[in-house]
């Protein structure tokens, strides 16, 4: 499987940074090694000073598709959660200063904690019309609507299919809202997909 992560899609989120609104979809890859679930802790690595937590709508493929148009794409999902898009913000900004990629800030083990998956049919909302939220020590730091994305997750899924086969079971972080900040030893985050606990992490 492979995680694969869209940048700057929400106006907001892209502002914060004096980032340009993109035109098209942007997106890069995290390895599986990314991946924290269970619920399981955080633990702060020790080559970054500056770890950020950006909560994302996480949709999960669930067939394998290749140069997918828009109007098939909703058939390729049918269960979304949350995830945490973890960042080594110096890393990157390093990277980005150099000119150089900046994987190595995105990339890491255990930078992608994502919740378990609820079926679009239980929350009874289309996926372009849902609410999630983030806290941080009980206080909500991130709020998102995917009405407000830029590209829609059908979008996302006929753009990114042009480049690389989508298989099942490969994650799709859809962007983050405004919000991102810096998280440290002994913090708590929690998600809310319309009010349902999704997910729990604690920093260590």
């Amino acid at each position: 499987m492979k995680i694969i992560c869209v940048a700057k899609n929400y106006a907001a989120h892209a502002a914060e940074f004096d980032a340009v609104v993109p035109q098209k979809p942007l997106f890069f890859l995290k390895p599986d090694s990314a991946l924290l679930i269970r619920n399981r802790p955080f633990y702060y690595p020790d080559f970054s000073t500056n770890i950020h937590y950006e909560l994302e709508l996480v949709v999960r493929i669930n067939r394998l598709g290749k140069g997918i148009q828009p109007r098939f794409a909703h058939k390729y999902y049918s269960e979304v959660g949350l995830g945490i898009d973890f960042t080594a913000r110096d890393l990157q900004a390093e990277a980005k200063k150099n000119g150089n990629p900046w994987a190595i800030a995105k990339g890491f083990d255990n930078s992608a904690a994502v919740s378990e998956f609820v079926p679009l049919e239980k929350l009874g909302k289309s996926v372009n019309q849902l609410k999630f939220r983030l806290l941080k020590n009980d206080e909500q730091v991130q709020s998102g609507d995917t009405s407000q994305m830029l590209f829609g997750v059908d979008e996302l899924i006929a753009e990114i299919s042009q480049y690389m086969t989508l298989k099942t079971g490969d994650y799709l972080f859809t962007g983050t809202p405004a919000g991102v900040g810096p998280v440290q030893i002994g913090d708590v985050l929690e998600g809310y997909l319309e009010d349902m606990p999704m997910l729990k992490c604690r920093i260590k």
